[in-house]
């Protein structure tokens, strides 16, 4: 696994989080509940990446903030590892705007992510046609597929998971994640930005 390459999950994380925001700052709060790790691990992993020169820290009103060096002499292999892949196309026309999306997940729980793929997206050869991440209500969740699969007339593959393991798993480009976001797919919910 790449953690063990790049010596721990926190470290994989920050670096997919700095690398896929260049010339953004962020500070420890707002990096801990990015990317959903413990405060003393993302500081430990914030001040080995400050000493190797990947990221740099500003202080500026009263709080520390750190973004990716993008002078760093391997900025760029390590952006080509850690970058979400552009190249998708998202097709948001090919859903049906009468859905009320906003309210459709907010039965679901807290639903952080929620991508559409596969039979949903016009042009999509992804065999899973909704992706859930977030802390979701797994019986409400199999509610809104059978109302979609009635709908749309079609049997539908769904995948629930949690934010933490979705997050690592884009994070470590997972041959499973990023063969729904290799293809076309439509962002429905991402409230932490993580999909560009």
């Amino acid at each position: 696994m790449i953690d063990a390459l790049f010596g721990s999950k926190t470290r994989v994380k920050l670096l997919h989080l700095f690398l896929n925001n260049p010339g953004r700052a962020f500070y420890v709060r707002e990096i801990t509940r990015k990317i959903d790790e413990q405060i003393n691990s993302v500081r430990r992993e914030l001040a080995n990446m400050l000493n190797v020169g990947i990221i740099k820290s500003e202080s500026s009103d009263n709080r520390l903030y750190y973004e990716v060096n993008q002078e760093y002499l391997n900025y760029e292999p390590l952006r080509q590892i850690f970058t979400n892949d552009k190249s998708a196309s998202k097709i948001i026309e090919s859903v049906d705007t009468d859905y009320d999306w906003g309210k459709r997940l907010k039965a679901l729980g807290d639903v952080r992510i929620a991508v559409l793929s596969g039979k949903l997206v016009h042009g999509s050869d992804s065999e899973v046609d909704m992706l859930l991440a977030g802390s979701i209500n797994k019986t409400q969740a199999k509610r809104l597929i059978k109302a979609l699969e009635e709908e749309e007339h079609k049997t539908l593959n769904y995948v629930v998971m949690d934010y933490q393991d979705f997050y690592y798993r884009l994070s470590i480009k997972d041959r499973f994640v990023m063969s729904i976001i290799n293809t076309k797919y439509t962002v429905v919910a991402d409230t932490e930005q993580v999909l560009g």
